[in-house]
């Protein structure tokens, strides 16, 4: 199904590109014959995974550590990726963060922390690419990474659901606006896929893993594989006409279950805290 060259000569940015889903997805996408910019916070991370990257597909990869929170840093990392690539021709909003809690005992602080990453920097990211795609008048790709419950909501991640839901908005606000300029505007709404700091984050308790397995009609966790080929089809030209749309890839949790945590909400209050609690990073 894809060719080897699907994505050749393509540069396309992925934030959150060190690890997880984004490490994955940017692998594959050097698979397929494109350059590649990995950002995040960690710049460890990105030059691992880049060494990685590299050694498995012969791409090459530029690292720039950028915090999308802040949209000067990601303003440099665009000017970066034109001075070594010469263009941005697509842009993977990956970049998040997420935990577990019950609304009533979320602080401000703790509120600020997932949206300013999940949709301010999205919208850093986004209109920092979008104006460079829009100066080379050469069109270009960008696609966000939402979640189901950025339609349904969901019980204990209110950040999340709030911010991957202004994202949704944001892609398909953008789809109508700069379908003029030729940019196209995605999203991809992705299940349950483990990675090591989703799945510390977001399986409380024990047995947590077998009752999540047990909500999706699939009866399986997705494969990182499956979501880096659905990305790679909506970054390659053969999906041209395809703007504005979400494309769920989740084994059908979503339509059997709505808001991905909501069946805490039916146990009792208090022990769901106390299982919330125990599940916070310790502070060093």
């Amino acid at each position: 199904m894809f060719e080897k060259t699907l994505l050749s000569q393509k540069v396309i940015v992925v934030t959150g590109g060190g690890t997880g889903l984004g490490k994955s997805m940017a692998t594959r996408f050097g698979e397929l014959g494109a350059k590649l910019v990995l950002t995040s916070r960690k710049e460890e991370n990105l030059r691992t995974a880049a060494r990685e990257i590299e050694a498995k597909t012969g791409a090459q990869v530029l690292v720039v550590p950028c915090d999308v929170r802040n949209y000067d840093d990601v303003e440099k990392m665009i000017q970066g990726t034109v001075e070594r690539f010469g263009s941005v021709d697509c842009l993977v909003n990956n970049a998040a963060g997420n935990f577990l809690a019950a609304t009533e005992d979320l602080s401000p602080r703790g509120f600020d922390a997932v949206v300013k990453i999940v949709l301010n920097g999205t919208f850093h990211a986004t209109v920092a690419a979008g104006k460079q795609m829009i100066a080379q008048k050469t069109g270009g790709n960008i696609l966000s990474i939402v979640t189901t419950y950025a339609w349904t909501g969901s019980a204990f991640v209110i950040p999340s659901a709030v911010a991957k839901a202004g994202v949704l908005a944001l892609m398909r606000s953008l789809a109508v606006e700069w379908a003029e300029y030729k940019i196209r505007c995605n999203a991809i709404a992705p299940g349950p896929f483990p990675t090591e700091g989703a799945w510390a984050a977001l399986m409380p308790g024990t047995g947590a893993e077998e009752q999540a397995r047990a909500r999706i009609p699939a009866r399986r966790f997705g494969e990182h594989h499956e979501l880096a080929n659905l990305a790679s089809y909506l970054l390659a030209d053969g999906s041209a006409y395809v703007t504005g749309a979400c494309y769920t890839i989740d084994g059908g949790e979503w339509l059997a279950n709505g808001g991905s945590f909501n069946q805490l909400a039916v146990h009792d209050r208090t022990a769901v805290k106390q299982l919330l609690a125990a599940m916070k990073p310790k502070r060093s």
